[in-house]
């Protein structure tokens, strides 16, 4: 479970008022002592993640919070922050210690509903006091599942993780294929995986990894080269490959090497499709052809990492948009979980591969794009474009 790549779990967050048992909650849920419990208000000050094996569905992370009551200019901050992580979440869980709903509670519950995220309100402490009929009538006027539990004798807790597993979005039920529905078994793949400054030491970076694994899981014959070696592989092969996959970085040179029938793409393009992104994204990289002088574009980074000297974002990407638009644009970089609150003064959002946050956040951010009229893609469709290669990297889609 724990070796399980952060963007594939099921993210869980734990809202509510200060001493209304969310730390209980998760230990109940978990039947763990993994958040710390105490009576004194205030005890859970920043986000803390937990994993766990929450069967059917797999690893989750629980996020406890601070309290949304939280108090002074640190605890605002502390709600911010907790606001904030409200966008990596795939389901939101209000957890109430009163028997009644508050402002702020209900408040919070709008925001909730209005970033679209499936939400459950826990009712706790149900050994002490049961909900009030005016919160349960509030549940069901604004169509909120809710569930009452008490976290000390454990009672509802089983229905309630019932409850919680019914909420997962369909998105994250699908069994989606990553390449696997491309190819067929006796199929030759040549993966063109760069090794350059970037590269992690000693191992391919995680998009190369999983594309491998679904590849040898469906039986065919893979074939990894740097771009360096791809025209001498190509040229011992006693027949043309069925397809090429490559690093969206050294597309122009592979687009070169690789003759025209044979299917192209690129990891980047894959794992938009894997994350039902591809068409929203292929749509945002056609929007470059609209870029004017004085357009901002913004690069979002979802990890932090040491920026190299010819860093992809936020130094090839700039470089090549300039040169193929033409135009005198302006570039703000935005890191791991960060993203603009004036996100209406940019012109394009390019975002990384996104491998590093799951696809709820995902498609948050991108749901923010749209909603407030921004065109987004992300860096391999981008350099595609730029390269002028792009409808020959998504042809195998047929779109």
């Amino acid at each position: 479970m724990a070796k399980t790549p952060r963007g594939e779990r099921l993210v869980i967050i734990i809202i509510g008022k200060r001493n209304s048992g969310k730390s209980s909650f998760i230990n109940a849920i978990t039947g763990q002592d993994i958040a710390i419990v105490s009576e004194i208000a205030g005890t859970t000050t920043d986000p803390v993640s937990k994993h766990y094996e929450l069967l059917p569905l797999g690893p989750v992370t629980f996020y406890d919070t601070a309290g949304i009551d939280d108090v002074g200019e640190l605890g605002q901050k502390r709600i911010l922050a907790t606001r904030k992580v409200l966008f990596r979440a795939d389901i939101a869980i209000l957890v109430c210690g009163d028997a009644n709903l508050d402002h702020t509670e209900k408040a919070l519950l709008a925001d909730i509903q209005q970033l679209k995220i499936p939400n459950l309100i826990v009712f706790n402490k149900s050994d002490i006091a049961l909900p009030s009929s005016e919160a349960l009538q509030y549940c069901i006027e604004n169509n909120i599942k809710y569930s009452i539990v008490s976290s000390t004798t454990m009672t509802g807790i089983n229905e309630c993780k019932e409850l919680i597993i019914s909420l997962a979005p369909e998105l994250l039920r699908q069994e989606k294929p990553l390449v696997g529905d491309l190819v067929n078994a006796g199929n030759h793949i040549v993966l063109v995986t760069p090794i350059d400054l970037a590269a992690p030491k000693g191992r391919l970076i995680l998009p190369q990894v999983q594309v491998i694994r679904e590849l040898l899981d469906n039986d065919t014959i893979v074939t990894v080269v740097k771009e360096s070696e791809l025209e001498s592989a190509l040229e011992v092969m006693k027949n043309l490959p069925d397809l090429v996959i490559t690093d969206s970085q050294a597309i122009l040179k592979v687009a070169i090497d690789v003759p025209d029938e044979v299917p192209l793409t690129t990891f980047s393009i894959l794992f938009a499709r894997y994350k039902g992104e591809l068409d929203t994204l292929l749509e945002g990289a056609r929007k470059i052809d609209e870029l004017a002088d004085g357009d901002k574009v913004l690069i979002a980074e979802s990890c932090s990492h040491h920026v190299q000297c010819d860093d992809i974002g936020r130094a090839k990407i700039p470089r090549w948009l300039n040169h193929y638009t033409g135009k005198k644009l302006t570039y703000e970089v935005f890191a791991g979980h960060d993203f603009p609150d004036d996100l209406e003064s940019f012109s394009l959002a390019i975002h990384c591969g996104a491998c590093m946050i799951n696809p709820m956040e995902m498609h948050h951010r991108m749901y923010e794009c749209q909603r407030r009229g921004v065109p987004i893609t992300n860096y391999g469709m981008a350099i595609s474009k730029v390269h002028g290669v792009l409808e020959r990297v998504v042809k195998i889609f047929n779109i």
